[in-house]
C-alpha cells in the first residue's frame, strides 16, 4: 500500500481553508481535475471518506473532522522542521562534530575552533579527540583533522598551518650533569619517557637526516599514552620527552625546556581539515570550512 504525501495532506488542508476545490487548486498550482483525483485517490487508501461534494458545496464528513484535526498539527511540525533545516542554509547554527588526533585539536583549538565560536555563537562545536584511524564519516562525524598523511585520498583536504616539527626535550638541570645527545642512538644512554600508542604498541621515535632514518626503541622508567602527562614527567626531570613541537613551545620559549638533535627532525606533513564531497552543506559547515581557509 502506497503512503500518503504532503501534497495530498496539504491539498485536504487548502479545501478546507477555501471552502471549495476549485479555490484550493489555485492556491496550490494545481487543476481542479489534479486536486480532485488526489482527495479520491488519499479516500482510497485510508478507506474513508473526507468530504461530502456536491456541485454547490463541499463540507467535511465526521472522518474528515477528525483526520483534519489530527493531521494540522502535525504538518505544522513538519512545516516548522523544514523551516529550521532551510534557516541553518542561511545563518550558521546547529551542531557541528569533529574527530582529531589529540595532538591535532591541541593545535587548532584557539586559532580554530574557539574563534569559529566567537564569531557564530549559534553554533556548537562536539570535537572528539580519537587516536586511532577510523573513518570519520562512517562514525557521524562531518569534518576530520589529520596530518595530511593520514587524510583519505577521496576526500577534500584544506591544509592548516605550516608544516609540524616533532621536538626532543629535556630541562636544562637534567642536562647539566650529562652529555648533550648528537644522534639519536646517544639517548639510549638515558631515561626516556616511552610512549604507548591506542593499538596497545609501543612507539619507536622517529629520526631522520640526509636521507638516512632511525626508528628508536627507547628505554626508561615511565610509559604514558597522553602528551600532557609526559610534558608533566619532562619538566619534573624524569627524562627526554617526545612531543610535537607546537605542545612544548612555550616552554622552550621559557626556557623551562631545551630542544636537543633538532637537526635530526626534519619537517613534518602539515594539518589538514578534511571531508567528503557533500551538496547543501549548512552555513555552518560552509563557514568553518571559509575561516579554516583563511587561518590556513
Amino acid at each position: 500500500m502506497s503512503r500518503p504525501g504532503l501534497i495530498e495532506l496539504e491539498a485536504v488542508l487548502a479545501i478546507v481553508r477555501r471552502g471549495s476545490f476549485r479555490s484550493a487548486a489555485l492556491e496550490l498550482g494545481l487543476s481542479t481535475t489534479a486536486l480532485s483525483n488526489a482527495i479520491g485517490k488519499l479516500e482510497q487508501e485510508i478507506g474513508v471518506r473526507l468530504f461530502n461534494r456536491t456541485t454547490r458545496s463541499v463540507s467535511l464528513t465526521d472522518a474528515g473532522r477528525t483526520f483534519v484535526d489530527q493531521i494540522g498539527p502535525a504538518l505544522a511540525t513538519i512545516y516548522d522542521a523544514m523551516h529550521v533545516a532551510r534557516s541553518q542554509q542561511e545563518t550558521p547554527s546547529g551542531t557541528l562534530r569533529i574527530n582529531a588526533f589529540a595532538t591535532a585539536a591541541r593545535e587548532i583549538l584557539a586559532p580554530l575552533i574557539l574563534e569559529f565560536l566567537r564569531r557564530y555563537p549559534q553554533v556548537q562545536i562536539d570535537l572528539v579527540t580519537e587516536g586511532r584511524l577510523i573513518d570519520v564519516f562512517a562514525e557521524g562525524f562531518d569534518l576530520g583533522i589529520r596530518s595530511a598523511d593520514f587524510v583519505p585520498s577521496d576526500t577534500i583536504a584544506v591544509p592548516l598551518g605550516p608544516v609540524r616539527r616533532f621536538a626532543v626535550v629535556s630541562t636544562p638541570a637534567f642536562l647539566d650533569s650529562r652529555e648533550v645527545p648528537h644522534i639519536p642512538h646517544d639517548l639510549l644512554k638515558y631515561p626516556c619517557i616511552r610512549i604507548r600508542l591506542p593499538n596497545g604498541a609501543l612507539y619507536r621515535w622517529p629520526f631522520e637526516k640526509d636521507g638516512q632514518s632511525v626508528q628508536l626503541d627507547v628505554a626508561g622508567p615511565l610509559t604514558l599514552d597522553e602528551a600532557t602527562l609526559a610534558r608533566i614527567a619532562v619538566l619534573e626531570g624524569c627524562g627526554f620527552g617526545f612531543f610535537m613541537e607546537p605542545d612544548v613551545r612555550q616552554d622552550l620559549a621559557a626556557g623551562r625546556l631545551v630542544q636537543v638533535l633538532a637537526d635530526w627532525t626534519p619537517p613534518r606533513a602539515p594539518l589538514c581539515l578534511y571531508y567528503p564531497s557533500r551538496k547543501n552543506p549548512s552555513a555552518a559547515f560552509r563557514a568553518f570550512i571559509n575561516l579554516a581557509r583563511e587561518i590556513a
